[in-house]
């Protein structure tokens, strides 16, 4: 492994390229489809791509489960490993792309990836693009993310991008108005660990800023943001990229500039380098009229040169010969299978699952996302070479067997109020039929991308928006009770990438799987776990709560009554919770140093599997803080590990819980231990009544004096 180039070699080189462009040039340099400067050999560049489960929108490439559903997985070293095969695919296509000339968008190694914003409430659209509601999980599979595309090499093998900085989910429809109030505690305890996590630990090469307000200042104009935490609290040596058209939002929605060239001098000034959308096509102006200096523009400038030299893009690089055969190739397609299947979680299982196909002779599919491509990738998604369907791995899965595959739609994904009130009977008509005869009913429902999204911008055509509410649309809703009322065994497969409150289904259906929006291959991966190919063991990166009584008001940023931490509430199913086919038992949980406040902790847990089936399982720890006034309501996740446990197999699971998680954030948001008695929580969920109700696996505790 070569040693890094590090940021300041590439500063230097950066500064030496720079000074040799006249000021015109600079400041063309800063927009992000970057013109060449044909006189210092410098090709045309376009900042922007994307490859949030995948690399994205530039044509064929292996698809990954949405970033939701690999945060499921719970499995930081195998998301790491997915990183690197999207950076890989990446290298390669942008090789391609330089050999026959081409810069145009998507084209390029700066990835517009990870989204580590907090899923604070799953009315959200965009929440399926991040990695859940804990600040912990988040930053964990943020860091593991970005390493894993920006390699180990010389140069980066990618450039990460951290977003959207910060204090950002929803909602969409007032995105480039909004004023996201957060306190100080909030802050620092919420909203900024993951981004620091990833700034600090994860070298992430950029940092993207939000189209809102954070306490009054817009996120890409942020003097707080950009200055005072990004470069001077944690030390940021990349550079900083707006959101795309989020400075011109400063002066026609936000209006803390009045004209065009004001926006582009405070963006610039506060630190943001790089401007997505065309705002800085007005910096010359802003110099003349003497907003910013030739230096501000300079410093962007250098900063941006700087990441291109550090991916190699001026030198002979040790990617440059990736070849083009990698790009979608089996290797790649079997790990994006393994992730879908360490994805599936089990909400719901009365023993109906797994399957037993000597027992079945025929099976209805049911539901508008039985046969969806769509409900298989999520957004930022690229090509794949081939989709397989929850209904096309069911039809595959049992091909060879004496097994009849019904298939009804049985209504559209949501109400449809132009289509013939006989045409709805029709289908649900057929639906019903279906069940009828088959004996054991597979009900497909949720959303897609046009239902859970982004609001409307370039490369987004659905412009989908927040959820209003955490149902079923009623059109499916009306179809699952009808199908359930015909009396055959019933499990739901749940595609969506956010919390549902599906209560019915909860007390009504035999067993209910989450497959979130699972990839290119998903389909494969459902049909396997309904039949026991293996057992299911992702666990829930967010809270499903019973109804949006339970939660505040969307636009309220306060975190009370929010997330595991400090819901108020009993949920639907608790954050960190799955079920496996088998059943596990812990015990021995050891804390195996002497913890002092400047200790990591170090623990240890036996797990033994008790059940019938071989099995992943994911060990969790959580910690709670007994004595200070401002510790979470209720308890943090601290650790976790997912391994796997043959039928009967026991193992020691041994973990370093880091010192942060003993420290607590106050009014003021620092951060500092503030007790000397923890309790520490080991187990396959979070220690709670609810999650103990639904396993039945006990958690176990240990005290802490420190």
């Amino acid at each position: 492994m070569s040693e890094r180039i590090t940021t300041q070699e590439a500063e230097k080189r950066a500064r030496e390229l720079v000074e040799q462009m006249t000021i015109e040039e600079r400041a063309s340099q800063l927009r992000y489809n970057a013109p060449a400067i044909e006189r210092l050999n410098i090709p045309a560049y376009n900042w922007w791509n994307e490859a949030l489960h995948g690399v994205a929108r530039g044509g064929t490439a292996t698809m990954f489960p949405q970033a939701i559903g690999m945060a499921a997985m719970f499995d930081d070293e195998f998301l790491q490993k997915i990183a690197d095969i999207i950076s890989t695919e990446g290298r390669a296509k942008y090789n391609e792309a330089v050999k026959h000339g081409d810069h145009d968008i998507y084209k390029g190694l700066t990835f517009w990836s990870p989204n580590i914003n907090i899923f604070r409430d799953p009315r959200w659209g965009r929440g399926h693009e991040t990695y859940g509601e804990d600040p912990y999980l988040t930053g964990r599979l943020g860091v593991a993310f970005i390493k894993g595309l920006q390699g180990e090499g010389k140069y980066l093998k990618a450039a990460a991008c951290a977003k959207h900085y910060a204090v950002h989910s929803g909602p969409e429809s007032l995105r480039h108005e909004f004023d996201a109030i957060a306190s100080q505690k909030d802050m620092w305890e919420t909203y900024l660990p993951a981004f620091e996590e990833c700034v600090v630990e994860g070298k992430v090469e950029s940092v993207m800023g939000a189209y809102n307000r954070t306490n009054g200042e817009p996120c890409c104009g942020s003097y707080t943001l950009l200055q005072d935490i990004l470069r001077e609290k944690w030390k940021f040596e990349g550079h900083v990229v707006s959101d795309c058209w989020a400075i011109r939002d400063f002066h026609t929605r936000h209006f803390v500039t009045s004209t065009a060239p004001e926006s582009a001098a405070l963006a610039l000034k506060a630190g943001c380098d790089l401007n997505c959308g065309n705002t800085y096509l007005h910096m010359l102006q802003a110099l003349e009229e003497n907003l910013i200096t030739e230096e501000d523009i300079t410093r962007a400038a250098v900063r941006l040169f700087t990441t291109r030299i550090k991916l190699g893009m001026f030198d002979e690089c040790e990617y440059d010969n990736i070849p083009y055969s990698v790009v979608d190739c089996k290797e790649h397609n079997e790990v994006a299978l393994e992730a879908a299947r360490k994805s599936l979680v089990l909400l719901k299982n009365d023993g109906i699952l797994p399957l037993n196909k000597d027992k079945i002779k025929s099976i209805g599919v049911i539901g508008p996302n039985a046969n969806s491509r769509l409900a298989l990738k999520g957004n930022y998604y690229g090509t794949p070479s081939r989709y397989i369907t929850i209904l096309e791995g069911i039809q595959d899965y049992v091909e060879d067997d004496d097994i009849r595959v019904y298939y009804s739609e049985g209504c559209h994904l949501y109400e449809d109020r132009v289509e013939p009130l006989a045409q709805k009977h029709d289908r649900i008509a057929e639906a019903l039929t279906v069940a009828e005869h088959s004996d054991v009913v597979i009900l497909c429902l949720g959303l897609d991308e046009t239902l859970e999204g982004e609001e409307g911008d370039t490369g987004n055509f659905s412009a989908s928006g927040d959820k209003k509410d955490l149902n079923l649309p009623q059109v499916q809703q009306n179809l699952l009770e009808k199908v359930v009322a015909v009396g055959k065994p019933t499990i739901l497969l749940l595609s969506t990438g956010s919390a549902m409150g599906i209560n019915f289904a909860d007390e009504k259906c035999n067993a209910i799987i989450q497959t979130w929006y699972p990839g290119a291959r998903g389909g494969q991966a459902v049909a396997e776990c309904l039949f026991g190919g293996f057992s299911p063991a992702g666990k829930l990166p967010v809270t499903f709560y019973r109804n949006v009584d339970d939660l505040p008001e969307f636009t309220d940023y306060t975190m009370k009554g929010r997330t595991y931490r400090y819901i108020e509430t009993e949920p639907l199913y608790p954050f960190g919770y799955g079920m496996t086919y088998s059943k596990v038992r812990l015990s021995n949980l050891k804390v195996l140093n002497e913890v002092t406040k400047d200790s990591d902790i170090e623990v240890s847990v036996e797990i033994e599997n008790i059940g019938d089936y071989d099995t992943d399982e994911v060990v969790q720890f959580y910690i709670k803080d007994n004595k200070s006034k401002f510790a979470v309501p209720n308890h943090s996740l601290c650790g976790f590990k997912r391994i796997h446990l043959k039928k009967g197999e026991s193992k020691v699971v041994e973990f370093t819980i880091r010192n942060k998680a003993m420290t607590i954030v106050d009014d003021e948001g620092n951060r500092y231990i503030d007790s000397d008695c923890f309790t520490l929580f080991a187990g396959v969920s979070q220690p709670d009544k609810r999650s103990l109700e639904l396993t039945g696996v006990e958690t176990l505790s240990i005290d802490i004096n420190i």
